[in-house]
């Protein structure tokens, strides 16, 4: 086996995510799952960099499950009684704590986004935006492995 060289990361936030949803317990599962709205606080360092976002309808929120508390390798996830992968799931007890939502861009004002189908906890930081653009995504011969005909 080749020898790796792993280099250690870190990140630093370029917000924070507000949300009605003070626990876990609170949260819905699944952004798509929700209708609630939230506030995408950008610090004001990295304003000039929401230039142009409001021309799009939904954006994918990347952030960190700062709840989280360890990690398995094998989860029970929602809509399912097996223990999976935790790569094959969207479980929020990941080795790095990354999460990712796509939700609906309301409205821009200065450094505040108003989002929403947002599914995360309140004062999560958030890592990056990206412009939801369905196109750059398959569309075509996609399998969805163990939740094929669990999810409508």
């Amino acid at each position: 086996m080749k020898e790796r060289k792993v280099l250690s990361m870190e990140f630093k936030p370029i917000g924070i995510i507000h949300t009605p949803f003070k626990s876990k317990e609170d949260a819905p599962i699944q952004p798509s799952r929700s209708s609630a709205c939230g506030e995408v606080e950008v610090f004001e360092e990295y304003e000039e960099g929401l230039e142009d976002i409001e021309g799009f309808s939904h954006i994918i929120l990347i952030y960190r499950f700062h709840k989280s508390e360890g990690y398995s390798l094998k989860v029970k996830p929602y809509l399912d009684d097996n223990l999976r992968g935790v790569f094959a799931t969207r479980a929020p007890r990941r080795p790095n704590q990354i999460g990712l939502s796509v939700v609906k861009l309301l409205k821009r004002t200065e450094n505040v986004l108003l989002v929403e189908g947002i599914d995360v906890l309140e004062g999560t930081p958030l890592l990056d935006i990206k412009p939801y653009v369905p196109d750059f995504h398959p569309k075509e011969n996609v399998t969805i492995g163990w939740l094929e005909g669990k999810i409508k």
